[in-house]
């Protein structure tokens, strides 16, 4: 990737200190969305990070619903959203994970992709691992293949990618890298 292309994605994702709680730098990708140019030299990228087949990728609520929708289209296979609790209205797959403050539930239709299917993961932060953690185990119970995960943006410093190798997850790409 380019020293321009990383520039004009960084150059879009806003800090905004003490949210959602004091303490936590929220990374606001909300300006970047904006931009026509940016969203789509970001989205491509995410995509283009594992262009080899693939039949769904799954984004999580919300911004890998944005995200993840959008590369889905670009390498032409299904989208697969995965929500909170309540949300989904059939019979589900659930996960418990821990967040860098706090914990949350991840859910998935049982039935969302067929058995063996490739799947792509896609997400705007890679922090902790909890979040991405927790759909690669979704991904298993659905007893499809977890070919990578895509994110916009990895917070090297919070232990992600070390925690998620030790889970098993090694195929991980990040446009940016923070410490």
């Amino acid at each position: 990737m380019s020293a321009s292309t990383t520039e004009l994605i960084s150059g879009l994702i806003r800090d905004v200190p003490d949210f959602p709680e004091p303490g936590v730098t929220f990374k606001d990708i909300t300006p970047l969305l904006a931009d026509p140019e940016g969203f789509a030299v970001a989205t491509r990228a995410l995509g283009e990070a594992f262009p080899g087949p693939v039949d769904a990728v799954f984004g999580m609520e919300a911004r890998g619903f944005i995200l993840g929708s959008v590369v889905a289209r670009e390498l032409g296979c299904g989208f697969v959203p995965v929500r909170k609790p309540g949300k989904l209205p059939r019979e589900v797959h659930s996960e418990d994970y821990q967040l860098e403050y706090g914990s949350a539930t991840l859910q998935v239709h049982a039935d969302a992709v067929r058995p063996g299917a490739r799947v792509l993961v896609v997400d705007d932060i890679l922090a902790t691992g909890g979040t991405v953690g927790a759909v690669a185990s979704l991904v298993a119970d659905l007893s499809a293949e977890l070919v990578g995960v895509s994110v916009l943006l990895e917070l090297v410093g919070l232990g992600g990618r070390t925690r998620l190798a030790d889970a098993g997850v090694t195929d991980i790409s990040a446009i940016l890298t923070v410490a």
